[in-house]
């Protein structure tokens, strides 16, 4: 003969009403904190989204941390023997046929001139908004990281046959832009298979 099942105890009417009194608090309370915004899981897209701008600053140090410097027809640098290594400063670039900043043409020369129009005196106009944006940028990056100051640097890369005068009329206008120091870029003795 099977066993008797063991009978739950009859519950007071007081102890019932605590017992639902507990069970309504405790919904309330999960309600409060659902609206209140605390996690109950894992959210991946905050951290993804962080994570994939980390990336793009990575992947920008990384493509600006060194000055690229394609061999064309239209600039052939100087040789020189010089073992310092470029650093990360803004690039100008001489070309027979125009200045560029960066990879962005500012001034197409009109036989191998600043055309008069573009010219304040010495300054270049166009060159020197430019170099100012690109100021610009540079001191806003040295403001919210101490580890990159901004040192004043510019980078001259020059085709070997460029005019002195084309010269001091960069160099002008970048020392109106507030950069101060310069430095040439060369190619290494080795580098170059001929000369032509």
């Amino acid at each position: 003969m099977p066993a008797p099942a063991a009978r739950a105890p009859e519950l007071d009417e007081e102890t019932l009403q605590r017992l639902m009194f507990r069970k309504a608090l405790a919904r309330k309370k999960r309600k409060e904190r659902e609206a209140a915004g605390e996690i109950h899981e894992l959210n991946i897209t905050a951290m993804m989204d962080m994570m994939t701008i980390i990336l793009v600053f990575l992947l920008k140090s990384y493509a600006a941390s060194a000055i690229s410097l394609t061999q064309s027809e239209d600039i052939k640098p100087p040789i020189s023997s010089t073992r310092a290594v470029p650093k990360d400063t803004v690039a100008v670039t001489i070309t027979p046929k125009d200045i560029l900043v960066g990879d962005r043409v500012v001034v197409t020369l009109q036989n191998g001139q600043v055309p008069p129009n573009l010219l304040d005196g010495r300054l270049v106009k166009p060159l020197d908004q430019a170099l100012r944006r690109e100021v610009e940028k540079l001191k806003l990056i040295a403001a919210r990281n101490p580890a990159a100051p901004f040192s004043k640097e510019l980078s001259v890369i020059g085709d070997r046959k460029i005019p002195y005068d084309l010269l001091l009329t960069v160099l002008y206008t970048a020392g109106q832009a507030e950069l101060e120091n310069y430095r040439f870029v060369v190619l290494q003795k080795g580098e170059v298979s001929s000369e032509g």
